[in-house]
């Protein structure tokens, strides 16, 4: 059944579990999601960037979320990290659920302002508002611990924002980032820092950039060059530690897309006389379906449908 994140999102902070939040931008990755989903009995947000709702069209992609959300689970069709507004009111009037307003990057008031305006929109129409404040890094590193602290969610700041925006979540920055480049170490996430943020807000609060969690980044790792010893993304044990302390949604996009592309490539290596798309994607969707449940088992969402 499609129902906005809110609701779910209270009962996950307020159980001490994670609802997973999937990025996708095709069927195969939807189905192998749901699928996940559906064995592991497990509530589950499935989200569309601005960049996948322009390569894929918004009306196919809510036809084909609304086709998977017959399935007797909760499933959330979210906007993550939208920035345009437009785009946002135009989700909003669609059928999505949820949609995420990310103006972190902008001055305070102006994303303050901004998230209002999305609130209002969303509220109407029973729809759920997730918002972020603090930047996460995206292709390099922190050059420095000042630099880094001053792109961390401030405690204080957080709380202001959420009383003023009347947001239903929050995604704030504790040392996760965008995209594959953290594979060549681990990520620490700053677990104090949380806890502050954790004891001023009292909405559910989100982790985004959180690929990297298990094990079998390892072995996907290999799709950018890295070393398997050498892989391991964001730690079980920070995770765990932070849907402890507050942490009710984690965003997952990275790892997926690495399962994809080990999948066709050893499909491709493995069958170079095939040309059924079907057959070549099935290694693929096998991975990513594996990928997912492994993150509900990781998250405590199991069973939590």
């Amino acid at each position: 059944m499609l129902v906005p994140s809110a609701p779910l999102l209270k009962k996950a902070r307020s159980k001490g579990y994670a609802v997973p939040a999937f990025n996708i931008n095709n069927l195969e990755v939807l189905k192998s999601v749901m699928d996940a989903a559906i064995k592991m009995k497990s509530p589950v947000i499935v989200q569309t960037s601005e960049g996948a709702i322009e390569y894929a069209g918004m009306e196919y992609l809510i036809a084909m979320v609304r086709v998977a959300a017959k399935a007797k689970i909760p499933v959330v069709l979210h906007v993550d990290h939208g920035k345009n507004l437009q785009t946002i009111k135009q989700a909003i009037d669609a059928g999505y659920t949820s949609v995420m307003y990310d103006g972190s990057s902008l001055p305070n008031k102006k994303n303050i302002e901004n998230t209002k305006k999305v609130v209002a929109w969303a509220h109407k129409k029973g729809v759920s508002v997730e918002a972020e404040i603090g930047v996460l890094a995206g292709i390099e590193d922190f050059v420095s611990v000042e630099e880094r602290d001053a792109k961390l969610t401030d405690p204080k700041q957080a709380a202001d924002f959420a009383k003023k925006t009347g947001c239903d979540s929050l995604a704030v920055a504790i040392g996760t980032s965008h995209g594959a480049y953290k594979f060549k170490g681990e990520t620490h996430l700053d677990i104090e820092r949380l806890k502050q943020i954790a004891k001023l807000v009292k909405i559910p609060i989100v982790l985004h950039g959180a690929s990297g969690v298990l094990e079998d980044v390892k072995a996907l790792a290999e799709c950018y060059g890295a070393k398997i010893g050498e892989a391991r993304g964001v730690l079980d044990a920070d995770i765990k530690q932070a849907i402890k302390n507050g942490v009710a949604k984690i965003n997952i996009d990275t790892d997926l897309r690495l399962a994809f592309t080990a999948g066709i490539r050893e499909a491709v290596s493995d069958m170079p006389k095939v040309i059924d798309p079907r057959k070549l994607l099935e290694p693929a969707n096998l991975l990513m379906r594996e990928v997912a449940m492994r993150k509900m088992e990781v998250f405590g969402s199991k069973g939590k449908a």
